[in-house]
């Protein structure tokens, strides 16, 4: 890959992804329509540069990641596969760097918002559940898909699953493997919200401009408390909480805060 970019903000460089910035928002698109987005290893490897590229980047303050065409993404490419043992390299190739995706997606020190239109299905589902927002559009669907070709599931499905769902609704959820829709996936906990077609895109405009113009730093800050509290008892987590907020009083943004709390104007955060 050959970093750089062009007078739209749009990184170049990459085949199979999109990459664009503007003015604190990074956008990541998966861009294999004919093929629904599906990952072969080429395809996970640029999505894992490019989003660990804006995940560094310091003048991005939220991260979105969609997908071009008629779905998020449909999970592994099997169309690149054989369909024996010789797959179990084939398969790492695509699991490694997308497992460093996910992991950055869900970690990352900024808000990430998941724009789900069309399917989410294997791979692509633990995608778009990574997110710290994730917005379906009305005709989304939800698939965990890999019990039709025996195999167990990964991207991080089998982590997120009970966290969002609970134990029992998601063993149901990937043992029968039936597809939800984007309103039971918003009613069930899989998605932050179901959104009309014709919002979609403003919607998650208006959601990562936000984000984009929030306060990073206590995002970031919340994030890795809520992240940490399960493995915490309380007395544990209240000191995490204590050390979090004061050190978080040394920011720029904090300052901002505490003055426009007093004021008539909203606050203008930088992230800092």
């Amino acid at each position: 890959m050959t970093d750089g970019s062009d007078d739209t903000g749009a990184t170049t460089g990459f085949d199979h992804v999109t990459v664009a910035r503007d003015d604190g928002v990074g956008r990541v698109t998966l861009d294999r329509p004919e093929a629904y987005n599906s990952l072969d290893a080429a395809t996970a490897r640029d999505l894992r540069a490019a989003i660990v590229e804006l995940a560094e980047d310091d003048d991005v303050r939220c991260l979105v990641l969609g997908g071009n065409g008629p779905a998020f993404c449909s999970g592994a490419d099997l169309g690149s596969f054989a369909g024996d043992e010789t797959d179990r390299k084939r398969l790492d190739s695509v699991a490694t760097p997308l497992h460093k995706t996910v992991e950055t997606l869900a970690t990352a020190k900024k808000p990430t918002v998941t724009a789900v239109g069309g399917v989410a299905a294997g791979g692509g589902l633990g995608l778009a559940l990574a997110a710290d927002v994730v917005l379906a559009h009305e005709d989304a669907r939800f698939e965990f898909t890999y019990t039709r070709i025996g195999l167990s599931g990964d991207g991080g499905s089998t982590w997120f699953l009970p966290r969002l769902l609970g134990y029992r609704r998601a063993r149901e959820f990937a043992l029968l493997d039936e597809p939800i829709s984007a309103e039971e996936a918003a009613a069930a906990g899989l998605a932050t919200e179901a959104v009309p077609g014709d919002e979609f895109e403003a919607r998650v405009d208006e959601v990562a401009r936000g984000f984009a113009d929030g306060p990073t730093r206590a995002y970031a800050n919340i994030k890795r408390l809520l992240a940490r509290g399960e493995d915490r008892d309380l007395p544990a987590q209240l000191a995490a909480e204590k050390d979090a907020i004061t050190r978080l009083s040394g920011s720029a943004d904090y300052a901002t805060g505490y003055e426009a709390f007093f004021g008539d104007e909203e606050p203008e955060f930088e992230g800092r």
